[in-house]
């Protein structure tokens, strides 16, 4: 592939990496896409800047972040470890290309607060990155047929892991790549907080090509063992905070009344979310999908404060005006009185299917590679002096301690009210009974109740 160098170099100023570099006209091409503009509408963590007000970096500064990461891993490898002979398991920098396209374009199909969308309206963004890659009526498209006709579906295999490359792959995507590089550090930054940081700069340099991906050498071990603590610090802070939490139940149970309604034919006309109703009817198509972004999603909302529904005004309200549902954890053995409090919640006047939720966020910080899981999981590597790999939590007792270890709660969600004192209410006896339940944010046995 001939490549067209910028006559000078392209820099971005960015609080992460200080400069990001782009030497290669398709790079700086792909960037002024509308397709990949747009993810400047859509912020990188979703509804966290409700809970951290820092936290309104964009799927955008992301992209950009992990293309600058995978840019200086080629380098590394370039001048580290250049391929001398077919097949001798170092860096052929010919996959340069594939590899930056693919780390800038990663994310090019995420909607609007992304994962809340995906469960409502059924889409996988991956799925839809790969069409925006490959659909000859895109711009990203045409950009990289430009350079080369296979250059689309190369970069798409990248994607869902099938291109014949792993050293490429596992630069995207792998347990320790560009993306949750890029991610922790970032969202750190736009939170915040220290529990995402690690030391960049020794991981990139201790990183090396090997025949089967990526492996790193045993002097930097360290490195690695620190950018695992800090994942694992990130999803428990920060991730999986419990209000974090609380604003996607709110706008899933927003989202999912204004379906529920369209479907039932019960949308006022002069309400309509013209920009939805392709998603509403199961039959979006791309250029549908292109037009999305929070902003698109936030109107609605505005309109839908005064909407004659009450459910999904109060929805709409609850969103843009902050006000979280409350929660409280429980477990296997307390889950016998999650319905006990949803019938708490109905008999205050609140539809339970709207105004409770039950959610669950796990995270395995490490896992060993097993090859008979449903989807296995690329482990790291350490290579000792000799050539050898080792993996990475045989070598580490702190890995060796989280590895394979599931981490998180399950909650049920709930209006804060049924907290409150309400002495004079008409359902002071519900709130009171509701509230022998909760104790110390998790659900405890009151034994029988007594009478109010």
């Amino acid at each position: 592939m001939a490549l067209e160098l910028l006559p000078r170099e392209k820099v971005f100023r960015d609080p992460v990496h200080n400069y990001i570099h782009v030497r290669y006209r398709v790079i700086l091409d792909l960037i002024d896409t509308p397709e990949f503009q747009r993810l400047r509408r859509i912020k990188q963590l979703g509804v966290a800047s409700f809970v951290f007000q820092g936290a309104e970096h964009t799927r955008f500064t992301h992209s950009l972040g992990v293309y600058e990461i995978t840019r200086e891993i080629c380098d590394n490898f370039a001048i580290n470890y250049p391929s001398q002979t077919p097949g001798d398991g170092l860096w052929d920098d010919s996959e340069r290309l594939v590899a930056e396209c693919a780390a800038l374009l990663h994310d090019i199909g995420h909607g609007p607060y992304s994962h809340t969308f995906e469960h409502i309206f059924d889409t996988d963004h991956e799925a839809i990155t790969r069409r925006i890659i490959t659909d000859p009526s895109t711009n990203i498209n045409r950009i990289l047929r430009n350079v080369d006709e296979t250059l689309p579906e190369k970069v798409a295999s990248v994607i869902d892991h099938t291109y014949p490359n792993p050293q490429v792959v596992q630069m995207i995507s792998s347990q320790i790549d560009a993306d949750r590089m890029d991610y922790l550090l970032r969202d750190a930054y736009h939170t915040g907080t220290n529990y995402g940081l690690f030391d960049l700069t020794r991981i990139l340099r201790v990183m090396r090509p090997y025949k089967d991906g990526i492996a790193f050498d045993a002097n930097g071990m360290h490195a690695v063992e620190d950018y695992i603590v800090s994942r694992f610090q990130m999803y428990q802070q920060i991730y999986f905070h419990p209000v974090n939490r609380g604003m996607e139940v709110v706008l899933m149970r927003l989202l999912e009344r204004a379906k529920k309604l369209y479907e039932a034919g019960r949308f006022d006309s002069a309400y309509n979310p013209r920009l939805l109703i392709p998603f509403f009817e199961h039959e979006f198509d791309l250029a549908d999908y292109l037009k999305l972004d929070d902003g698109v999603l936030n109107t609605y909302f505005t309109y839908w404060l005064d909407y004659p529904d009450g459910i999904l005004a109060d929805f709409a309200g609850r969103f843009l005006n902050r006000r979280p549902l409350k929660s409280v954890s429980f477990t296997d053995d307390t889950a016998k009185l999650v319905p006990i409090l949803r019938e708490l919640v109905d008999q205050a006047g609140f539809d339970p299917d709207y105004y409770t939720a039950e959610n669950d966020s796990f995270d395995l910080p490490y896992d060993q590679y097993d090859p008979s899981s449903a989807n296995p999981k690329t482990q790291i590597e350490i290579m000792q002096d000799d050539g050898t790999l080792e993996e990475l939590s045989t070598l580490s007792p702190l890995v060796a301690a989280i590895s394979g270890k599931q981490t998180g709660d399950k909650r049920l969600y709930f209006p804060k009210v049924m907290l409150s004192t309400h002495e004079f209410d008409l359902f002071a006896g519900t709130y009171r009974a509701f509230q022998r339940y909760v104790l110390n944010d998790s659900l405890i046995d009151p034994g029988p109740a007594e009478s109010d």
